[in-house]
């Protein structure tokens, strides 16, 4: 019988014990590799593009040759005038991949031994990443299921029930995170106020000629000129006669829902994208394994620039 990917060996390819006895030059040259891997590893200047540096016997920076500026490893990347060792970002990039339904900031805090500030910035920048790559995929075509659904904010039920009230549609800081999603394929999610304003963008990113799986909801209807619809009523059946469901768009809410109710426990709706982000790069790499994930998103963070949201987040520098 076969058994579910994350049990097999293939998913294991990545030792957080062999990270962290890293010694800080190895995980320096690790660096350097990921970054500069179309260059062999070598350094070249992230200001100019030459490729003829100085290395420096006293400190671990380069200069450049041709327009004579220092820079690090991390010069102009996400871990910009980092404070911690490498050996504790590739630690914490470890863990980050290796949580299957995410990693509190709490805990990513406990296991570094950093204040819970330092751990919450770190894995906001790491969504960031994420978040280009999941946004940069080019259309969904094929298959695509479509689906909403309400997540973020918080608000304390009422002790009496006839005080009650519906918590999806009152509760001002509530979002609706609306998904494509390609049978067997990727993920794009969107954070919006209200089902019916993800029709526009699903337009943009879902290609003419596509077989659409929808729900019975009524902001779905707008989207019946442009593509073949398959619609699947809920109250009724999780699949239609003619094959339509939105199972694999479940699947991608269940995950999202178990990070928020099991790691997070409250998400706020003004970080809510950058969540549904990281949980749809999840799903889209949830068939390689963890050394391969690691190795990834080490490069993502180092190939995206200097975030202006997270940089002196704590300090209120972010605009």
């Amino acid at each position: 019988m076969a058994i579910h990917f994350l049990l097999s060996a293939k998913a294991r390819s990545l030792s957080l014990a062999a990270v962290l006895r890293m010694s800080e030059e190895e995980a320096r040259a690790t660096f350097c590799e990921i970054r500069w891997s179309e260059n062999g590893g070598e350094p070249f200047c992230p200001h100019c593009g030459g490729a003829e540096i100085y290395r420096y016997t006293s400190r671990p920076i380069f200069r450049c040759k041709a327009c004579r500026r220092q820079f690090s490893v991390t010069s102009g990347t996400l871990f910009h005038s980092r404070k911690m060792p490498i050996t504790q970002y590739l630690a914490a990039i470890a863990i980050f991949v290796n949580a299957v339904k995410g990693v509190s900031a709490l805990q990513l805090g406990r296991d570094l031994d950093v204040a819970y500030m330092t751990a919450f910035v770190l894995s906001h920048k790491l969504r960031e990443a994420m978040t280009a790559e999941v946004q940069a995929a080019g259309e969904l075509s094929g298959t695509v299921e479509i689906d909403g659904a309400y997540f973020g904010g918080h608000e304390r039920q009422e002790n009496r029930k006839a005080d009650r009230r519906d918590r999806r549609t009152n509760h001002a800081k509530r979002k609706v995170v609306a998904i494509a999603r390609e049978r067997y394929g990727r993920v794009i999610p969107w954070v919006v106020n209200h089902e019916t304003e993800a029709v526009a963008l699903i337009r943009q990113r879902v290609a003419s000629g596509s077989i659409v799986h929808a729900d019975e909801a009524a902001g779905w209807d707008r989207l019946t000129a442009a593509y073949d619809m398959r619609r699947v009523n809920h109250s009724v059946e999780f699949m239609g006669e003619d094959g339509a469901c939105t199972n694999q768009a479940e699947s991608y809410f269940a995950r999202l829902r178990r990070a928020e109710f099991g790691q997070h426990h409250h998400i706020s709706g003004s970080h809510l994208s950058q969540y549904a982000n990281e949980m749809a790069w999840r799903e889209n790499n949830r068939r390689r394994s963890n050394g391969e994930n690691w190795r990834g998103v080490a490069q993502l963070a180092l190939n995206n620039p200097l975030s202006s949201l997270w940089c002196g987040f704590w300090l209120r520098r972010a605009e």
